[in-house]
């Protein structure tokens, strides 16, 4: 049975404990900046080495013990204030105060418990009553009510006890007299459970809190939280009430998590385990095998998606200047060719991942909406999306595509700065959004066509696709030997899956289910889901340095291929945002290794990655060009469309302007072909350079204004 106190007995006790010399020194110094700090915290180890008995009773009634404290400490320090008002807030509630929102019960109201998650919604900061001053429009004598939690209450009658007449509020109005009332500071927020504790598609549950004084307006949407306080509950129901209550949480304290990953417990066996494994010959291999094993091929996309979940490390320069370390990844490929599959895999593997569609997505879904609905009382309050849910983690976009471009622009900032700027209905705020973007999206025209360049093809922006580290094509092209190992692959798969479900598969006539088992272990992932992410989780404690020898090797590379866009005729072949990926993939690689040190080999596995996906989608002819890619356009692209609208100029009639068949036929000294010419004055005509003043013939558009 936990001690029981009388409410002296407790503001002697917390007296004491105040009276202690580190104690006495904090509150001390407390009343001397007062009333800018109004707020004393305690450990709550602190009092339990005091007197546990005393952190029990807490636990159990905070209502009282903190009330009491609070009594204690205007003891205390009276001497230096006329009417102190300083707040007992504990912090560092033990783990099993600890408690997820969905296991909240009846059995912890009115007790003392904390709460981990991401603040989704705040509302403004605003005065709430705690006594209000009432005047009686009958006789004018004045009293005073205490207000508790959010019900407005009123005078009864005008009491004779206080000089008031003795009516009833039947008989008479009173009248609430605001500027003498006493009012405190208060924001109600409600904060969402962490994605990473979610399993099997369950929706996070939300509870709502209520922040008073010195500690509201310090939060924002997206926030990652440990809320303390105490649980209470409300009736619902308006007009009939209920038997039913929703829970509130009074909020006495909020501690921000400041290390990401922090929600993993990492015990010294696993920490044992993790550098174990780390000491391996074939460690990067076996974090590679372990990413969605039963899809067929993809080496080297699935080697960046590997790196992707480690990340590069995030710097801030001498000036100010927030280098980013996460790594973006865009996959676009055919129909079928496992896009959407490898993205839900991701988002279970990587230890904060948030998976959604860009099709059923919105700007404010992506990144934050303003909301106006009965939480902010009809006023208008923030409510995170999904980037900013995913900060320190992963976002899994899938079909970018087919999002609109207004929707789609609204990432450009998380994706860059891993901020997001919110300018709606009034309010103006920066949220954080530092996370990793997989993004995928299907070609142009549904499918790649062999005879076009695959840059041509791919239907995002390129200020939003200069912005990914990596862009991989999958490409889905019948080859009759690559067809056979994918179907046999397939089939196998089916076939596992098809004998796990069976409780005896020895007992299945025909079928030899030991050796299937047998021969499909390489679908089984080379390292279990929960080890790796404890495993990723250590691996960014690690902040790795670029030797000397892995900085020559990505400068003489990258050097190397600026030398061939030196000449006149050349085309840009690279740009320092490809470097930047370099870094980054070079940094993932050592701390997938657990190396403090950036070696060579990882600086090699770097460029071997970034090589792969250039040769696919930044080149044209056989020649490096990443203009196809940074602004859409190919060096050989802007000659044709000057020597295109040339022709226009020269051979276009005034009244009608040049027909289609007589620029094809103009164009093929200059080695531009039909289709090409085709397309071209399509894309000028859509830029609006070229109009069409009737069917089959056009014209610039720069004469017309000039006429």
């Amino acid at each position: 049975m936990p001690k029981e106190y009388t409410p002296e007995d407790l503001v002697a006790i917390w007296e004491d404990f105040l009276g202690g010399q580190e104690m006495r020194h904090q509150v001390n110094e407390i009343a001397d900046f007062y009333p800018e700090v109004r707020s004393l915290y305690v450990d709550f180890s602190e009092i339990e080495k005091y007197d546990p008995d005393l952190a029990n009773y807490t636990l159990t009634h905070p209502g009282i013990s903190v009330q009491s404290a609070e009594e204690a400490m205007r003891r205390v320090v009276s001497h230096s204030l006329t009417s102190p008002y300083i707040h007992f807030r504990i912090r560092s509630l033990p783990r099993d105060s600890r408690i997820e929102i969905r296991k909240l019960r009846a059995k912890h109201l009115e007790t003392f418990v904390s709460v981990e998650g991401l603040m989704r919604k705040a509302t403004e900061v605003r005065p709430r009553v705690t006594v209000a001053e009432f005047e009686c429009m009958r006789c004018g004598a004045r009293m005073y009510v205490e207000q508790e939690g959010m019900q407005f209450r009123e005078p009864l009658e005008c009491s004779k006890d206080e000089g008031g007449c003795g009516r009833g509020s039947g008989s008479t109005r009173f009248k609430l007299l605001t500027d003498r009332s006493q009012f405190v500071d208060t924001q109600k927020v409600e904060i969402q459970e962490p994605p990473e504790g979610l399993r099997g598609g369950a929706q996070p549950e939300r509870l709502v809190g209520f922040v008073e004084d010195d500690i509201s307006g310090r939060v924002s949407p997206g926030d990652r939280v440990i809320i303390n306080g105490v649980l209470k509950s409300h009736q619902k129901g308006a007009q009939t009430k209920s038997t039913l209550f929703d829970l509130t949480l009074d909020i006495y304290s909020i501690e921000y998590e400041e290390h990401e990953y922090e929600e993993i417990a990492i015990t010294p066996e696993d920490e044992v385990a993790i550098r174990e494994f780390a000491k391996g010959p074939n460690t990067f291999d076996e974090i590679v095998a372990s990413i969605s094993p039963t899809i067929y091929g993809y080496t080297q996309e699935k080697e960046a998606l590997a790196l992707q979940l480690f990340g590069g490390v995030t710097k801030v320069t001498d000036d100010g200047t927030h280098i980013r370390g996460d790594i973006h990844i865009a996959m676009i490929g055919d129909p079928g060719t496992a896009k959407s599959q490898i993205l839900r895999y991701m988002s279970n593997l990587a230890p904060r991942g948030i998976y959604t569609s860009g099709k059923s997505s919105s700007a404010a879904g992506l990144t934050a909406a303003a909301v106006k609905d009965e939480f902010g009382e009809g006023r208008w309050t923030l409510e995170a999306g999904a980037l900013v849910l995913a900060d320190k983690g992963l976002a899994c976009i899938d079909e970018l595509d087919k999002m609109n471009d207004q929707d789609r622009s609204s990432i450009h900032e998380s994706l860059e700065q891993g901020t997001i700027s919110v300018a709606k209905a009034g309010i103006t705020a920066t949220l954080q959004s530092r996370c990793a973007v997989l993004g995928a999206a299907n070609p142009k025209y549904g499918r790649f066509d062999e005879n076009r360049s695959i840059a041509e093809q791919i239907d995002l922006p390129p200020a939003l696709l200069s912005r990914f580290d990596a862009i991989f094509t999958m490409t889905d092209r019948p080859d009759s030997e690559y067809d056979r190992s994918m179907a046999s692959h397939i089939l196998k798969v089916h076939r596992r899956g098809e004998i796990r479900l069976h409780e005896l598969p020895e007992d299945i006539p025909e079928v030899d289910a030991q050796s299937i088992m047998g021969e499909t272990e390489s679908f089984i992932p080379a390292m279990e889901v929960e080890f790796l992410r404890k495993y990723v989780a250590f691996s960014k404690r690690i902040i790795p340095v670029m030797a000397e020898d892995a900085m020559r090797t990505l400068e003489t590379y990258y050097v190397g291929i600026r030398k061939l866009g030196e000449g006149e005729e050349s085309s840009v072949p690279i740009t320092a945002r490809q470097l930047e990926a370099l870094i980054r993939l070079a940094e993932a690689s050592a701390r997938a290794r657990l190396s403090p040190i950036v070696r060579t080999e990882d600086a090699e596995k770097a460029i071997k990655i970034v090589e792969y996906y250039l040769n696919k989608v930044a080149s044209e002819g056989g020649r490096r060009d990443i203009d196809l890619i940074a602004t859409g356009t190919s060096r050989s692209q802007r000659e044709q469309i000057y020597v295109l609208r040339s022709l226009v100029q020269q051979l276009g009639d005034e009244r009608r302007g040049v027909s289609l068949e007589e620029l094809i036929q103009k164009a093929s000294p200059d080695n531009i072909s039909e289709e090409r010419v085709r397309s071209l004055i399509k894309r000028l005509s859509d830029a609006g350079e070229v109009y069409s003043p009737q069917p089959g013939y056009f014209k610039l558009a720069s004469e017309e204004r000039m006429a």
